[in-house]
């Protein structure tokens, strides 16, 4: 069933919550790496970890046994040569491991099909109560892509987009996801045909930068197909959180076209970039 506006923003509120922890996270591991025994850090890191700790509770319902919560204790305990687990896990090393359970925490909320209540019941089940899969999420998929040969391509780069952002390559990772962006858009105007897009979008209504509804698709701006899109219907108005360097991403691109925006990206432009792409995802696959 289509999520509800309610639960929507609920989970819109626990990615940026996300968001917030895993910007802190890396914020940590720098500081530790300068001066693993600074009382300081030592004291930002157990506070860290303890926000951590709460919202993965609230994400697992409760549930020990959850994935999600499971993952969160494993992140604690360092393997021995036989596998065996044993505790001392250094604390730079704990901290890169929560910030990969809270980036599957990400991933497990952005590829919800629909999601019941934020909070845990009182029995502490998490298949019923938690706002995140009781297993390990399944890799992303665009089904809802009407073009099958770019879904593949489109999941290699949503896969890609993570990563760098993990890495703190922030041009790449904005690059990436308005790219992804774009692709998913333009799919969903191609379907919806010109002749059903200049009937949502009368002639005489003309978008912010003087174009209209007229030429090929595959011919308009990025910033066109957006407000096209929403015009539409085919989306909401998420596009609008979108910063300018994300708008004009394709005028920052080197020559080559294989490298990043030569405009600088902040941590915060490729975070926003991420966040309206996952939004524009699940209004073009409402069914989510």
């Amino acid at each position: 069933m289509p999520m509800d506006e309610s639960l929507r923003a609920q989970f819109e509120t626990y990615l940026s919550h996300l968001d917030g922890l895993i910007r802190r996270g890396r914020q940590v591991r720098e500081t530790l790496a300068a001066d693993p025994s600074s009382a300081s850090a030592i004291a930002a890191t157990r506070a860290w970890q303890e926000d951590c700790g709460i919202t993965v509770n609230q994400l697992s319902g409760g549930s020990k046994a959850h994935w999600l919560a499971r993952s969160f204790s494993e992140a604690f305990l360092m393997r021995s040569a036989s596998g065996r687990a044993v505790e001392g896990a250094a604390p730079a090393e704990i901290v890169q491991r929560l910030l990969d359970v809270l980036e599957q925490a990400v991933a497990s909320l952005s590829g919800m099909d629909d999601g019941p209540g934020v909070t845990g019941s009182s029995s502490g089940s998490s298949s019923a109560s938690s706002p995140a899969s009781s297993e390990m999420p399944p890799p992303r998929r665009f089904e809802f892509v009407h073009n099958a040969e770019l879904r593949p391509v489109l999941e290699q780069a949503y896969i890609d987009s993570r990563r760098a952002l993990e890495q703190a390559d922030y041009n790449l990772a904005l690059l990436t996801s308005c790219g992804i962006l774009e692709a998913i858009v333009t799919d969903a105007l191609e379907h919806k045909g010109l002749s059903a897009l200049a009937a949502s979008c009368p002639p005489a209504a003309e978008l912010a930068e003087g174009k209209i509804v007229e030429g090929k698709i595959a011919d308009w701006s990025f910033d066109t197909r957006l407000a096209v899109a929403e015009r539409a219907g085919l989306i909401r108005s998420g596009c609008a959180r979108l910063p300018t360097v994300a708008r004009t991403y394709r005028d920052h691109t080197d020559a080559d076209g294989e490298r990043g925006p030569k405009a600088m990206v902040s941590d915060r432009d490729a975070r926003l970039a991420g966040q309206v792409l996952r939004v524009v995802m699940r209004d073009l696959d409402p069914g989510r």
